[in-house]
């Protein structure tokens, strides 16, 4: 199975993969402005936006990049050699396992606010995930979809973002709750295979659970630069889409 992307522009090739509440279209302004000197591929991992997830799917997510990576260079798409990654929270744990997977695919990695492997969850995650359940037992999805974007989306964010959300967030429940359960294969994170230039961001009004964990990874890594942002939630680049733009190609070109 191929899922869904989209390759535009020309130039260094860029992998965009989206967060776990999002799809693709969270990394709209990142694609026009990277499109203009990067070849830049966006995805919709299995169970959102456009790619569908089949009941008792199984499959590995990090497995799926590697594979359109592969895909992508035998066509021509891009070239036959390392790429550089963008991962937003579940995003860049998937492209943690997959650069660990498979290190020479990548040659600069920027992550914001993954979920990390081995850091216990928070209280606040624990309520959170407590309340969402809650509310999918009563198959009140819209409510769980308005908690997921109370949750998730920053102080700084406008209608808008809040909206394409909400949207995002709402599809992959609809595919998600439809397949019932998966197996979705994760491979191992090996921090010490990371040895390209890794950017961290994380806000400091995200969960305590994110802020710990992106400490935790950065003391790990042998090339890593933490960056906490004092205005930011966990999705940055949706809270402040012109200095999420900066941040991103400042990551990929510094």
């Amino acid at each position: 199975m191929t899922i869904n992307h989209e390759v535009v522009g020309d130039g260094p090739a860029v992998l965009l993969v989206h967060a776990g509440v999002a799809d693709a279209r969270m990394w709209a302004p990142q694609v026009e402005d990277l499109r203009r000197d990067h070849r830049v591929i966006t995805v919709d991992l299995r169970g959102y936006g456009e790619t569908p997830l089949p009941a008792g799917s199984a499959y590995s997510d990090a497995g799926d990049l590697l594979e359109l990576l592969d895909a992508l260079a035998g066509e021509g798409v891009v070239d036959d050699g390392p790429v550089a990654v963008v991962g937003a929270s579940y995003g860049g744990n998937v492209v943690l396992q997959a650069v660990s997977k498979a290190p020479e695919r990548f040659r600069r990695v920027v992550l914001l606010a993954p979920p990390v492997d081995g850091v216990e969850p928070t209280e606040d995650l624990r309520a959170f995930w407590g309340e969402e359940n809650a509310l999918l037992d009563q198959d009140d999805v819209d409510g769980a979809t308005a908690l997921n974007v109370r949750t998730w989306i920053g102080p700084e964010a406008d209608d808008a973002a809040k909206n394409l959300l909400f949207t995002m967030q709402k599809r992959a429940f609809e595919l998600q709750l439809a397949a019932g359960d998966v197996d979705n294969e994760e491979y191992e994170v090996v921090p010490a295979n990371l040895t390209m230039p890794v950017k961290l961001y994380v806000g400091a009004h995200d969960l305590e659970f994110f802020r710990t964990g992106a400490r935790h990874l950065a003391g790990q890594l042998p090339d890593a630069e933490l960056t906490e942002l004092p205005w930011a939630g966990h999705l940055p680049t949706m809270e402040r889409p012109a200095e999420g733009v900066k941040l991103v190609r400042e990551a990929l070109t510094s």
